[in-house]
């Protein structure tokens, strides 16, 4: 496998430049486009340009693949929620074989920088609803993948492991977990037919939040999948805590 190039700030300068004036969004200004990694968890694949817009570098074939039908999809998940999703603005390739796409900037922080408030956590629901609005035909359509509910019964025993060496460095209660029984886990477990989309990714770092605290945008749809919806409200527990 080819090694990908690593990208500069000259020559991201110059594909952004390039990207902006063939999608009509250039301006005179363009050639002296402040541009910058977004951090140091992106590495190099992400880069903010400007104040509007987002760059992203595909570091191999398989990733652009992901971001091809993240573009798609988010199409057809936003008419169903109410937060923001990113636009995609223009796309190409950086280097042979590899996608680059730019897209529109969300404003505000992450969940990793300003609190969820309650009223974000109202947000949060509703984007949740409008998930399950998604038809599941047409998301299947764009090759987004089924993935099986897990097993609430294998999660069940590891935890009961994980919890006895806790209660010994009465850090956890083991009893607590004993009434989580295995029958529970038959009640439970995900029914026939409800796997909806799913966002499979809702860290705190993909959730954007304004200063207010209200949840104003979504981003990182390239791991979606139809699903168990569990699998959303149980990322959102450890992202933001909310009840």
């Amino acid at each position: 496998m080819t090694q990908a190039p690593t990208p500069t700030v000259d020559t991201v300068r110059r594909l952004a430049r390039s990207l902006l004036e063939d999608s009509g969004h250039g301006t005179s200004a363009s050639a002296a486009l402040d541009v910058r990694p977004a951090g140091d968890g992106a590495g190099l694949t992400t880069w903010l340009v400007g104040t509007r817009y987002v760059l992203h570098l595909a570091p191999d074939r398989a990733t652009g693949v992901r971001w091809r039908r993240e573009l798609r999809l988010r199409e057809v998940v936003r008419p169903h929620v109410s937060v923001a999703l990113p636009v995609g603005v223009a796309q190409g390739e950086w280097a042979p074989g590899l996608l680059c796409t730019l897209e529109t900037r969300l404003p505000g922080g992450t969940a990793e920088e300003n609190t969820v408030s309650a009223v974000g956590e109202t947000d949060l629901a509703a984007l949740l609803t409008g998930l399950h609005q998604v038809p599941v035909r047409q998301a299947e359509s764009l090759g987004v993948p089924r993935v099986p509910p897990r097993s609430l019964e294998t999660l069940r025993r590891a935890a009961g492991e994980a919890v006895e060496l806790l209660d010994k460095a009465d850090e956890f209660e083991a009893a607590r977990l004993r009434q989580f029984t295995q029958a529970a886990t038959v009640q439970l477990a995900a029914q026939a037919g409800s796997a909806v989309l799913v966002h499979h990714a809702l860290t705190g770092g993909n959730l954007v939040v304004g200063a207010d605290g209200r949840v104003r945008g979504v981003l990182g749809w390239d791991t979606a999948v139809v699903g168990d919806p569990a699998e959303d409200i149980a990322g959102l527990a450890r992202a933001v805590g909310a009840p």
